[in-house]
């Protein structure tokens, strides 16, 4: 009987053991074969291309897609990048050699290239890149300081050029796309929306420049000079500025003002301004809270520059100042009401009905003076290159 229990003893100790050992055998066994498992499974996913989910693309917005693209690829040759260099004059370094970038396009297959004036101001020489990568010399053939463009010509022939749209009919929401060379970055292409119309800026250099397209396609330092493209491929305006305190602000010359002072430059090399002489400002709602015009619209003359058209005519500037929410304002000046019998309400109004003139035309003013409406008659002169306004 001792001897049975001795033998069952043995038995279940060696089904104990053999069940330990088993385990552990298991478990070390079980962790290898995991692990080569799971490396096996990483080389698999190295080796091989991940599967890819189909993803569903509108097909409108598919097509607007690659009309982008074809619109890029068919405006691109006529995009150029002009490279410039000025004498910069200096009290401590003297004179030296200053470099400028900037951007222009192709406007007749001739050579002739559109861009901005401050893009090749002063440049003792130019250099035109195309878009293939060709240089040539360019030659200012004309420019206008105060619409901010200029004409340059290369000696080629048979080149790609950009047709010209009408900016006349361009409206707020309307797609706009930017092609130039910011920073140098050669063939850039941004596309936005045209954002507003008849903006007005004033350049750092002074030059005032009205009824400009606003868009938030990106516009950076370089692109100056370069096209704003619409969804035909058509140039509706000349990229000029930026508001360097704002993201998403540019600003372009319309086309069809740009049509007129290029065709200009290249027939004449310049452009003759008929004025007046005077500067002066549109009566708002606003100041008429705080100020008691005789009438409720016009223009206030601020100033008659001496020796010119309006000088000679005897109109009258202000000559007293008063400040309105912290702006200063000239009163006490004649109130021009309107020109050749039309009204106008604004300086923009009256420069745009004396631009439609030509120098030595005769125009009649009406205006306002101690509450009593004269009319004096004016011949219209060249503008001095000297003056900005």
């Amino acid at each position: 009987m001792r001897r049975e229990r001795g033998i069952w003893q043995v038995i279940l100790i060696i089904f104990i053991l053999g069940a330990i050992i088993g385990g552990l055998i298991g478990t070390v066994g079980g962790y290898y074969l995991v692990s080569n498992k799971n490396k096996t499974s990483s080389t698999e996913i190295s080796n091989n291309i991940l599967p890819t989910q189909e993803v569903y693309v509108p097909s409108a917005l598919g097509s607007f897609e690659k009309d982008i693209v074809a619109i890029v690829k068919k405006t691109m040759p006529a995009v150029v990048n002009i490279s410039t260099i000025t004498l910069v004059e200096d009290f401590f370094f003297g004179v030296y050699p200053q470099s400028g970038v900037g951007s222009g396009f192709i406007i007749d297959p001739k050579g002739y290239i559109l861009t901005n004036y401050h893009v090749v101001e002063r440049a003792r020489k130019i250099e035109v890149t195309l878009s293939e990568g060709k240089k040539y010399t360019g030659k200012v053939i004309g420019y206008d300081k105060r619409s901010d463009l200029a004409v340059i010509k290369i000696d080629a022939e048979n080149l790609p050029y950009l047709p010209l749209g009408d900016s006349d009919k361009l409206e707020p929401g309307q797609f706009a796309i930017a092609i130039g060379n910011p920073y140098g970055l050669s063939r850039t292409v941004t596309l936005g929306i045209v954002s507003a119309l008849n903006r007005t800026i004033i350049e750092p250099n002074g030059v005032r420049l009205e009824n400009l397209i606003q868009t938030d396609a990106a516009i950076n330092p370089g692109n100056s000079g370069g096209p704003l493209i619409n969804i035909k491929g058509e140039v509706i305006g000349i990229n000029t500025a930026i508001k360097s305190d704002a993201q998403g602000i540019g600003f372009a010359i319309p086309i069809n003002k740009a049509k007129q002072i290029a065709n200009k430059l290249i027939k004449e090399g310049k452009i003759i301004y008929p004025w007046i002489g005077i500067r002066g400002y549109a009566i708002t709602s606003d100041m008429l809270d705080y100020i008691k015009f005789p009438v409720n619209k016009g223009v206030v003359i601020a100033e008659v520059v001496p020796g010119s058209p309006a000088d000679k005519a005897g109109l009258k500037g202000g000559n007293r100042i008063i400040y309105v929410d912290g702006t200063q304002i000239i009163v006490g000046g004649d109130i021009i009401t309107k020109i050749d019998g039309k009204s106008v309400d604004s300086m923009e109004e009256l420069r745009s009905e004396i631009q439609k003139r030509k120098v030595g035309d005769v125009v009649e003013i009406t205006y306002i003076r101690n509450g009593k409406e004269y009319t004096v008659k004016i011949k219209l002169e060249a503008m001095p290159e000297d003056i900005s306004g």
